[in-house]
């Protein structure tokens, strides 16, 4: 490896056997381990099928990662994405050495700290300050490294009460906050997250995810950082790498990577489509996206005013709402707005001015509930539309590449 990089995976898979641990049976093991024995290639990595889920396999084996090279600098913060069953999680047990590859090498340097799930690492009948000292042994930091550390853990993770009982006594909550400040604060080269900290609360995660920053950006050690909000991702990463299928699509700067993830998408949104069901006590029956001369589109001039055209019939609920809300491109929620139903057919019509969302890909989502928040109805995956750059600079009191809406300020010299 280069001096500069810290992590070189080559030509990584991994292959599984579908309900057996190992190849499962006696005859596969003896067959595996005659083909080696005659210098020949392993008789099961020639089948095997990708890890798409959404399909019906005809073979026992299944390649949950394939072919998969990649190399990360020091000092990166590397956000790895895609969807359920891409191979995320795979690949950081691969890194973090709970499992190895099937084929292929993966090469680093220095010492690594995971944090996969909740549960791993901590031996559930040590205390909590028992688990911080393993933890540093296992990393091989000596008992000096860990004690100059220690306060800062416990500190950091808020469950000093606690760090003397033993850790299966602690609320998921806890458990999260103690294993993520152990791996965060002892003296590992790399740190690899997975969405483990989606357990915590809000104000939790938005300390590790500041933690991480200053893990990256102040100290120059490596994070790999598994996540589905994108909004956490972009805020902490420089780079990205998107996984589909047990395959690495991409690799490049975190904005590019966040872009083919989210086109890709939008490109698998289900259509709408209503199919009566009188059982629900109220259902979208049509929704339509449509530009200034009255056509369906999905694509808008930065200028141009977007029509909203949806029906709604309500059948015997009470106190029913229509939501209709706006979502940028990593799923904040940047308005909504209510309207109340009445019984039988509701028709409305309703316009988003030209010159409010900056050019950027958006969702618009729809969902009819009442004030208790209790569901009828809701189009799953929302529409995405995108607003076009026109290049009407006059139109703008500031610029399109920053925030979410056109500026509403106005410059005048006194």
């Amino acid at each position: 490896m280069s001096k500069n990089i810290i992590l070189d995976v080559e030509n990584v898979s991994k292959q599984y056997r579908l309900g057996m641990v190992g190849t499962g049976t006696l005859s596969h093991d003896l067959n595996r381990w005659w083909a080696i024995v005659r210098g020949k290639e392993d008789p099961y990595l020639k089948i095997g099928e990708t890890n798409d889920r959404t399909k019906k396999g005809f073979s026992d084996y299944v390649w949950a990662l394939k072919d998969v090279n990649f190399q990360i600098e020091q000092g990166d913060a590397v956000g790895i994405i895609g969807r359920n069953g891409a191979g995320k999680s795979t690949l950081l047990k691969l890194l973090s050495r709970v499992t190895k590859p099937t084929t292929g090498s993966i090469k680093y340097k220095g010492r690594i700290a995971s944090l996969l799930e909740v549960g791993t690492g901590f031996h559930p009948e040590m205390t909590g300050r028992e688990n911080i000292y393993l933890n540093g042994a296992i990393l091989g930091m000596t008992k000096k490294e860990i004690n100059r550390k220690f306060d800062e853990i416990v500190d950091f993770s808020g469950v000093e009460r606690y760090i003397d009982t033993p850790v299966k006594r602690y609320s998921s909550g806890m458990y999260v906050r103690l294993a993520f400040a152990v791996a965060a604060h002892l003296e590992s080269e790399i740190l690899i997250v997975d969405e483990v900290l989606a357990v915590g609360d809000a104000e939790f995660q938005r300390k590790c995810l500041g933690k991480m920053n200053d893990v990256s950006k102040g100290d120059g050690r490596t994070v790999l950082f598994v996540s589905h909000n994108l909004a956490s991702v972009k805020q902490l990463c420089n780079t990205g790498i998107l996984m589909g299928n047990g395959t690495m699509k991409m690799q490049g700067p975190i904005h590019e990577v966040l872009g083919a993830y989210i086109s890709s998408e939008s490109k698998e949104k289900e259509k709408f489509r209503y199919i009566e069901d009188i059982n629900k006590k109220a259902q979208i029956k049509s929704f339509h996206l449509k530009n200034s001369t009255g056509n369906d589109s999905f694509e808008f001039a930065d200028s141009d005013c977007l029509h909203i055209e949806m029906d709604i019939v309500v059948r015997g609920a009470l106190s029913a709402r229509v939501n209709l809300a706006v979502l940028d491109r990593y799923d904040n929620v940047l308005f909504v707005s209510r309207k109340p139903l009445y019984q039988g057919d509701n028709n409305f019509k309703v316009k988003l001015d030209g010159d409010v969302l900056i050019p950027d890909d958006y969702v618009i989502s729809v969902a009819v509930d009442t004030p208790a928040v209790e569901l009828y109805d809701v189009i799953p995956k929302g529409f995405s539309f995108k607003i076009i750059d026109t290049g009407n600079e006059s139109l703008l009191y500031g610029d399109k590449e920053n925030g979410i809406f056109i500026s509403p300020f106005k410059w005048e010299n006194s």
